[in-house]
């Protein structure tokens, strides 16, 4: 019979990291008052001893490894890379009621047709999952489910009905027997993921993993965790607007920050096959202060509109607010406009917005948000058809971005007739239609904006 010990350990909360004793700062991640006291219950043969496995060249490894299998949802296949890979490990996260349960149903429903499926919930019932995927008109799909929070009986499940697909929601509320602490707490988590990538690893199964998130934004559980999986991704927008942003910021197996476009309906999630042509909607009115960004999502450029509004500031620290764009980032644009192009922005208040609720990281978006300020503080409108891409460095150069002319095409497949791009960007020949004009500083945009 198995001998098994109790012992305590104090693990961090942030980074996994156990130790003997607590100590109020974390060695391993230096974070302060992260370590929490922890029975850990150790079993010598818990898993019995492994195989041996003998090193294989990657050679003579099969192509089958690198198949994968289409989940009928396109905007998620893109994500992913163009599927899933079997045995590949999935961790998507997202607030609370932006429609991760629903993505994971709809996504088994579409890989249910010709291999075995498991849905295990410890958040709902199993009526209550007959519910959901009749809403979501998913009632004839080939899905089977379960509804336990218990470890064990998920992977017993699993093995018997030789699953190919298995979603677990979430691993925040499973457990296993083998740890005294409670469902959520840092090693039943890093214990239960490593259990189910184990099952995926030796299976060839994929996995795809429900994460919740903090009151920060990011997901809950040790950072280890987002190391372990093959791909994480996140589910973005806010829950009271129709569009979902899908992106992965890990894949093992495709394009870091590709992003999906989903519309919320009634019956589910809907795919998005021209998110530029939503992004874009709008009004019939042009006004100054509205200015289109080419962005590189991934693979895909993506047309979004950046609006800004300068109004003279009675406070005597005017407001700077951004939504969908970093705020410092827009401080330090304001300070180039200023040093460099002659704008006097000290007293004026500023706010900036993404519009479609979309996040803009990457630095090409720093020329449209600057046209946008310029339009508004001038009160000229830049008009329905100029787009804009380019970084501005600190000493008011505009920089070169990487698929420069892959953005010019999306520009002018969508009917834009002209471009502001960055001097530094060869571009070998220009879009028919499209008339292409190369920005070198910030005082240059500021001259052709102003005389445009």
């Amino acid at each position: 019979m198995p001998r098994s010990e109790t012992l305590t350990r104090y693990i961090c909360a942030s980074c996994g990291q156990g130790f003997g004793k607590w100590t109020g700062q974390c060695a391993g991640c230096m974070q302060w008052n992260t370590l929490a006291e922890q029975a850990v219950v150790t079993t010598r043969s818990r898993r019995g001893k492994n195989p041996a496995t003998a090193p294989q060249s990657l050679a003579q490894v099969g192509a089958q490894a690198s198949t994968r299998h289409l989940t009928g949802l396109g905007e998620l296949d893109r994500v992913l890379g163009g599927g899933i890979v079997p045995g590949s490990v999935i961790l998507l996260g997202g607030e609370p009621g932006i429609g991760k349960s629903t993505l994971a149903l709809q996504t088994l429903a579409g890989l249910s047709q010709d291999q075995p499926t498991l849905y295990a919930s410890g958040e709902e019932s199993l009526e209550q999952l007959a519910l959901r995927s009749r809403r979501l008109g998913l009632e004839d799909s080939q899905i089977q489910a379960l509804s336990t929070n218990r470890l064990g009986a998920v992977l017993d499940a699993a093995v018997s009905g030789a699953t190919r697909f298995l979603v677990v929601d979430s691993i925040q509320t499973l457990a296993s027997d083998e740890l005294e602490s409670a469902p959520g707490s840092v090693g039943q988590i890093r214990e239960c993921a490593d259990r189910l990538i184990e099952f995926a690893k030796t299976r060839g199964s994929a996995v795809l993993l429900i994460g919740h998130v903090t009151k920060e934004g990011a997901l809950a559980g040790p950072k280890v965790l987002e190391h372990l999986v093959d791909t994480v991704l996140y589910f973005e927008g806010d829950t009271a607007s129709r569009y979902r942003l899908v992106r992965a910021f890990k894949n093992r197996f495709g394009a870091v920050n590709e992003i999906g476009v989903f519309a919320m309906t009634q019956a589910g999630l809907k795919p998005v096959n021209n998110p530029s042509a939503m992004f874009l909607s709008r009004g019939e009115i042009d006004a100054p202060g509205s200015a289109v960004l080419v962005s590189q999502e991934g693979t895909r450029p993506l047309l979004v509109e950046v609006q800004a509004l300068v109004d003279p500031s009675t406070l005597g620290n005017p407001r700077r607010l951004c939504v969908g764009f970093d705020a410092n980032r827009l401080g330090m644009l304001l300070a180039i406009l200023h040093r460099h192009a002659g704008l006097s922005l000290f007293d004026q208040d500023i706010f900036v917005n993404v519009a479609g609720g979309v996040r803009i990281t990457e630095t090409a978006a720093d020329l449209a948000i600057s046209a946008a300020v310029i339009s508004s503080l001038i009160d000229k409108v830049l008009g329905r058809q100029t787009a804009f891409f380019g970084e501005l460095g600190l000493s008011g150069e505009v920089r070169p971005v990487t698929r420069g002319e892959d953005r010019l095409r999306e520009a002018a497949k969508l009917g834009f007739s002209r471009a502001f791009i960055p001097q530094g960007n060869r571009i070998k020949e220009s879009p028919e239609g499209l008339n292409v004009i190369k920005i070198n500083s910030a005082a240059q945009l500021f001259e052709q904006l102003n005389e445009s």
